[in-house]
């Protein structure tokens, strides 16, 4: 029976039901907001728990907006269980950021600001703001420049060359797991995708070229026991259309102020 005289299972039939973690995670947010930021004028609720696919140690994104702050910041911290990952701006630094993340071809926080849940007192100023960073998603990333593309067929080429040595198995898994964010970039860059970091490539490549994924993770999976040929071939078709491996001729020059006095100098 429960307290009140009633069988606990027709008790258990009225009572509310418990939040899901989704909505435990706005209403979680929502707290902080009110504690941690109240001069914020709204924030922006994200990441893999929102979207129903979070773990047990999935964190929340929380995109804080203010007016006018002397320098953004971001700070970690754990609340009501969850951890929290706060990203404090204003529409200039937020600004500064998107764009930074964009011309990298990695929109974190744009998608962060897109694909969240607006919470706070001007929720009107923030699904507009998250309405413009749609609309920038969509127009896709620019096409990669002469510098960012060279600086990708650079780096996987000098990988690559290393693979093709005769190598331990530990060297070549050390090589493979260095060689998978270029070689993802270039992939999707170069297909005119977005690009991203840690677990987002492998799903932004399923999301692209399901096959082409595929092959890559296979590839990636030989290189691990100590078989590079696969990843090496795969690099190769994926250098071809931009002008295959890059060595010779490379050249970056430093910017005039890359320098200053120190210990080694004579």
């Amino acid at each position: 029976m429960s307290d009140e005289g009633v069988p606990a299972d027709e008790a258990a039939k009225h009572a509310p039901a418990a939040p899901g973690r989704a909505a435990r995670a706005v209403m979680a947010a929502e707290a902080v907001l009110a504690e941690r930021f109240p001069q914020a004028i709204f924030a922006i609720v994200a990441g893999s728990i929102l979207r129903g696919e979070g773990t047990q140690t999935s964190d929340i994104d929380l995109v804080v907006l203010h007016e006018a702050l002397p320098a953004a910041w971001r700070e970690s911290f754990h609340f009501d269980d969850f951890p929290i990952e706060a990203f404090v701006h204003d529409f200039e630094t937020l600004n500064w950021f998107v764009d930074q993340d964009m011309a990298g071809g990695c929109p974190v926080l744009a998608d962060m600001v897109a694909g969240g849940v607006a919470i706070g007192p001007e929720r009107a100023r923030a699904e507009a703001l998250q309405a413009g960073a749609q609309q920038r998603l969509e127009r896709g990333p620019a096409p990669l420049t002469p510098e960012i593309r060279d600086g990708l067929r650079y780096q996987i080429t000098d990988l690559v060359d290393d693979l093709r040595d005769a190598r331990p198995a530990a060297e070549i898994r050390a090589i493979a797991a260095e060689l998978t964010k270029p070689l993802a970039d270039l992939m999707l860059l170069g297909r005119g995708r977005w690009s991203g970091r840690g677990k987002w490539l492998p799903r932004l490549l399923v999301r692209a070229d399901a096959s082409l994924a595929e092959r890559f993770d296979t590839a990636l999976r030989h290189a691990g026991a100590g078989q590079a040929a696969e990843l090496i071939r795969l690099a190769e078709l994926e250098l071809a259309p931009h002008g295959g491996p890059l060595f010779a001729g490379d050249r970056r020059t430093a910017p005039p102020d890359a320098r200053r006095p120190g210990l080694l100098a004579q």
